[in-house]
């Protein structure tokens, strides 16, 4: 299995927000995660990335950049799943809707994230060492 998982940082009145979404489906159901999806097999990743950041969240992206690959076993507990994480700095929080399987979307300060599903805050943590210095 093959994913595309997306890190949105916003800069919202002086401070880092980072976009996430509660998932409505197992595994997981409930728990918050970063917005993203399997890839479809006549997709490239990062129209993946923008695809699922649009059905999950609402926004429209024209670019987003790749930041990094996990596939460490164990990661999803459905299979064997490597991601490709993409991310975007934005200069404003815009307004977003949760939709497709996201129960719910929301901003969150950097400092303040809430309990993660899967990997996510490990990839979150490796994000921020090299790109919110």
């Amino acid at each position: 299995m093959v994913c595309a998982d997306c890190l949105v940082v916003a800069c919202a009145e002086g401070r880092m927000e980072l976009l996430l979404i509660r998932r409505k489906n197992e595994p997981y159901a409930g728990a918050w995660a970063l917005p993203g999806g399997f890839v479809d097999m006549d997709e490239d990743l990062e129209e993946t990335a923008k695809r699922e950041l649009k059905e999950e969240a609402g926004i429209t992206l024209d670019s987003m950049m790749q930041f990094a690959a996990y596939g460490k076993p164990g990661r999803d507990p459905r299979g064997r799943n490597i991601s490709v994480v993409y991310y975007q700095f934005l200069y404003d929080a815009p307004e977003i809707k949760a939709g497709d399987d996201a129960a719910e979307a929301k901003w969150f300060p950097l400092a303040e994230l809430p309990e993660l599903a899967f990997d996510h805050q490990r990839i979150i943590d490796d994000f921020a060492k090299s790109h919110l210095k």
